[in-house]
């Protein structure tokens, strides 16, 4: 290259330079970073009173679809004919838990010794049918039990109470829209939320709802997990 040119080559490769350097700021500006932070929030997904067959099954298949893991507190006498359920909700990586054996009230809480008989019978038929040994355990009716909470705990057991429902108990003859705004309504401001389904035979619209309420804590922010 002869010299009279040098000058004008170095010039531009100079205004080549810094043209890139601009056009790779800008591209570095307007390019989306897409982290995902972590929210803190967290969800827990509980299904009391079953197993069922097909409601269980349905809810069972949702669960899947979604990669999303729950927890079923189990009813022992519901267990007959349903061990198959049972043995499922164990090898998709859900968590199974005690809520009774009979689900009766009155002789659950008839004493420390009826109370006892019938969480040990409940886990025992767990154990025995699907191979995991539960460690939570959520009480019969809800409310606070302190002497029984002592015993359990003195067992090992983790009480798993609720701070929101999807309504399938608490209102008749809901529809699967009514328990998405019920799970909706109560668990907002909510940072962990607890929320109480049902999988038993009669809760096909919990069954039908469920998809619509992973959705929206999945768009809330809120990681999905298991006792």
């Amino acid at each position: 290259m002869q010299k009279k040119y040098l000058p004008l080559a170095v010039a531009v490769l100079v205004t080549l330079l810094v043209l890139f350097a601009h056009l790779g700021a800008r591209l570095t500006m307007a390019t989306p970073a897409f982290t995902f932070a972590d929210t803190g929030r967290e969800v827990y997904l509980t299904f009391d009173d079953g197993p069922s067959t097909v409601v269980t099954g349905r809810i069972l298949d949702t669960l899947k679809e979604e990669n999303v893991k729950a927890t079923f507190f189990i009813v022992g006498d519901r267990v007959f004919g349903r061990e198959e359920t049972l043995k499922r909700i164990a090898r998709e990586g859900h968590t199974l838990g005690v809520h009774s054996q009979t689900h009766e009230y009155r002789n659950i809480y008839a004493s420390s010794e009826a109370f006892l008989k019938d969480v040990k019978a409940c886990a025992a038929l767990i154990e025995e049918t699907a191979g995991v040994t539960p460690h939570c355990y959520r009480f019969p009716g809800g409310g606070k039990h302190p002497k029984e909470t002592a015993l359990l705990e003195g067992l090992g057991y983790t009480i798993v109470p609720w701070n929101a429902v999807c309504g399938d108990e608490e209102i008749p003859h809901a529809s699967a829209e009514t328990l998405v705004s019920t799970a909706i309504s109560t668990s907002r401001g909510k940072e962990r939320v607890i929320l109480l389904l049902h999988d038993s035979a009669p809760h096909r619209e919990t069954a039908q709802a469920l998809p619509a309420i992973i959705a929206h804590f999945r768009q809330a922010g809120y990681a999905f997990c298991a006792f």
